[in-house]
């Protein structure tokens, strides 16, 4: 049907248009600018809704634009498509929310807000991409559309961090498009599809695919921050704080481990993939990575650089549950896409409040901040624990569908390195809690000036966190109720798997 095409057209440029409205907007339109903002990331999520009814329903979704004979770009919306598109509409109106109050009285904000739009329809572009050749545009498109937020602040640490970025990006998207060129010639297109499509290959081309495979995962391991490809996410902190949580939980990282999902499931398949032998290696990429960036996380003082090696870490459970490639694991896996999403940008919501409000930047500040700002940091609190992995929290229950996928697999000393993990997690989180809450504050935090109004700062900086952190609550507390994303995972994992 007609209307079921547009709708994937209507969900792109219900953030596009406004963005591209808002870029001729002068910088004294505020009221406007935050109704573009405000209506198009509430159009988006019902126009999501719509979607995820339809495909529930058996509905199906797509968009063929011919580009050259034998070369399209496609917008298909699958039950993993829906997931993270899902994801990323509804965290992108609490970062839209949480952004418009953050950045009230800084310069550019027209500049910021355009490039801001474009990065959300981009991402959504990367979820909806029906195949290799239409990920591949948006993936480089993500690259142009956030590169500009990164260097916002116009200062020469923000510009250096800008030239590390693209060299990280396009070096990554470079090589993304060699093994996307390589298997293109290969095989024609490839569409996204469960199982993938080149096991006839396997027996004539195996080293062929054998050496594809290790191009692409290295072009979105770039973005997904895998060991050693990381060392851009540090260097991007120093971008405002609705960046961070854009680049963490919605947008270029998450792209990064969508791909990763795509590639192994989607473009191979886990029975190519594993006769190929290409799932163990990426497992043991995954493991290093995730203890490589809990450890380095211990070693950062800054708030913000802690987070992005704790990100470093978490989002490589995303790849460990796929190259277990068990049922099981592969529900943890993609289940942390959203659990990981929520916990992370509330921990940098609060990160950016206590910046603000406070002018505190590092851990060894934030002495007595629970006192100061008692809402920030119960949010910031339930989001550390979900991280660690204590029940009930979201984390809680990706790491034991991990887990169980691991044993499962016969795999059993993972179970050793999500113990580990864990362990970490708690010991770069647990100190700042407790110095938050129970420490006395031990210096004058120079832009503390006391309440302002009946909150601890603007309510637009702090209702987002509270309600990211609330749902990350309610996320694992409600993980076995039909509306809960492990539901939806096992919906798609039972469609390609039988569990």
């Amino acid at each position: 049907m007609i209307w079921q095409n547009w709708l994937l057209i209507m969900i792109m440029l219900s953030s596009l248009v406004p963005g591209l409205i808002i870029f001729s907007l002068g910088e004294s339109r505020h009221g406007l600018r935050t109704s573009l903002n405000l209506f198009g990331a509430i159009t988006k999520m019902v126009l999501v809704l719509v979607m995820i009814l339809g495909i529930h329903q058996g509905h199906s979704f797509a968009v063929h634009l011919a580009l050259l004979p034998g070369l399209e770009l496609v917008l298909r919306a699958d039950p993993l498509s829906a997931l993270f598109v899902t994801l990323s509409s509804i965290l992108w109106l609490f970062t839209t929310i949480y952004a418009i109050a953050y950045l009230e009285d800084s310069p550019n904000r027209s500049h910021f807000f355009g490039y801001f739009s474009l990065c959300v329809t981009v991402t959504i572009g990367i979820a909806l991409a029906g195949n290799l050749l239409t990920f591949l545009f948006f993936f480089e498109m993500l690259t142009l559309s956030t590169y500009p937020l990164v260097v916002h602040r116009g200062t020469a640490e923000a510009m250096a961090a800008g030239r590390v970025y693209l060299i990280y990006t396009l070096s990554g998207g470079l090589l993304l498009f060699l093994g996307v060129v390589w298997l293109h010639n290969l095989v024609g297109p490839v569409d996204f599809c469960m199982g993938g499509q080149l096991a006839p290959l396997v027996e004539s081309h195996g080293k062929t695919l054998f050496m594809i495979y290790y191009l692409l995962i290295a072009g979105v391991g770039v973005k997904a921050a895998l060991v050693p490809l990381h060392g851009w996410l540090p260097r991007a902190m120093v971008a405002p704080a609705p960046v961070s949580a854009l680049l963490h939980a919605v947008a270029v990282v998450k792209a990064g481990a969508f791909g990763i999902i795509r590639i192994v499931l989607d473009v191979y398949g886990l029975d190519t993939a594993g006769e190929l032998g290409l799932l163990f290696p990426l497992m043991l990429l995954a493991t290093v990575t995730i203890i490589y960036g809990s450890i380095y996380a211990l070693r950062q003082d800054n708030l913000k650089h802690r987070l992005a090696f704790s990100t470093v870490s978490q989002v490589s459970y995303i790849a460990l549950g796929i190259s277990i490639g068990n049922p099981l694991a592969i529900m943890g896996g993609m289940v942390h896409l959203v659990h990981q999403g929520l916990m992370k940008i509330t921990l940098f919501f609060c990160a950016g409040n206590i910046a603000e409000t406070l002018g505190v930047h590092d851990i060894s500040r934030m002495n007595g901040v629970g006192r100061r700002l008692p809402l920030t940091m119960a949010a910031f609190t339930l989001a550390a624990i979900g991280m660690i992995g204590l029940p009930p929290m979201a984390g809680f229950v990706s790491k034991w569908y991990l887990g169980l996928g691991a044993l499962a697999q016969g795999q059993g000393w993972l179970i050793g390195i999500l113990v580990l993990s864990s362990l970490l997690n708690a010991a770069y989180f647990l100190p700042i809690l407790y110095g938050a809450w129970f420490k006395e504050q031990e210096a004058e935090w120079p832009d503390d000036s006391g309440m302002t109004g009946p909150l601890e700062c603007h309510w637009m900086l702090v209702v987002p966190p509270i309600i990211t952190a609330v749902i990350s609550l309610l996320v694992g507390l409600l993980a076995n109720s039909n509306l809960s994303p492990l539901a939806w995972v096992r919906f798609i994992v039972s469609a390609g798997y039988g569990l």
